[in-house]
């Protein structure tokens, strides 16, 4: 049994039809990863599994457990944790606010867990105490992800964590990805860098238009004419 499960959504946006059927599974342990372009319905697949969004038809599970109708501040007390598009962190609050307002859903923020996220990022532990919204675009990048890691996923949801970085740094936040992945948070990741994501993830699925067109191990979509051609700029 998948841990995460989609089957046959379909969530609008008042009259626009966002997703139209998509089915998706993710198993514990992995990370899948979730490619295609812009409007192509990834952030609101994000969106729908964290009760932001609510689908019109189709069925979320999560261990066995439906999610439909599931408020998102509960979706987060079972284990399902979004680090969202655009980082949205808190500017005015320092690094060690931000962190300790992602264990809000925990009560109170724990030691343990804040001694992870400085270990991923060790540059938060540098500047814990610097205001969120004079840092870097990479530097809240982290922030983002740390935050989202003081609420102790059970599945992380990562939307477009390399958005605006520079290459070193995406390659930084893709290494910190699997470090997360090998401490036994389960990943699901959309990004528009296909190429990074697909290096990364154990499998993937590919979104048009709002449908699955194609689903496979990471590996096999590399070598795919269609995603090498529209995907990874290749000829």
């Amino acid at each position: 049994m998948a841990m995460l499960e989609l089957r046959d959504v379909h969530t609008y946006y008042g009259h626009i039809h966002a997703l139209k059927g998509i089915t998706i599974e993710v198993g514990q342990g992995e990370i899948v990863t979730l490619i295609g372009s812009n409007g192509a319905g990834k952030s609101t697949t994000l969106k729908t599994i964290s009760g932001l969004l609510s689908p019109r038809t189709g069925s979320l599970t999560f261990n066995g457990q439906p999610l439909n109708g599931i408020p998102a501040h509960k979706v987060v007390g079972l284990g399902i944790v979004q680090s969202p598009e655009g980082r949205r962190v808190f500017p005015r609050m320092s690094v060690l606010e931000n962190l300790n307002m992602g264990a809000f859903s925990l009560g109170k923020p724990d030691k343990d867990d804040l001694a992870r996220v400085f270990d991923l990022f060790p540059r938060l532990a540098e500047r814990k105490l610097q205001k969120a919204g004079t840092m870097s675009g990479g530097e809240q990048q982290m922030l983002a992800i740390g935050r989202a890691l003081m609420a102790r996923p059970k599945v992380l949801l990562l939307d477009e964590p390399s958005m605006g970085l520079a290459p070193i740094l995406v390659e930084a936040i893709f290494d910190v990805v699997k470090d997360i992945n090998a401490q036994g948070t389960t990943v699901l990741l959309v990004e528009q860098n296909a190429l990074m994501a697909l290096a990364v993830a154990h499998r993937g699925y590919v979104l048009q238009t709002g449908h699955i067109v194609l689903a496979a191990a990471a590996a096999a979509l590399t070598r795919n004419d269609m995603v090498r051609k529209a995907y990874l700029g290749e000829d």
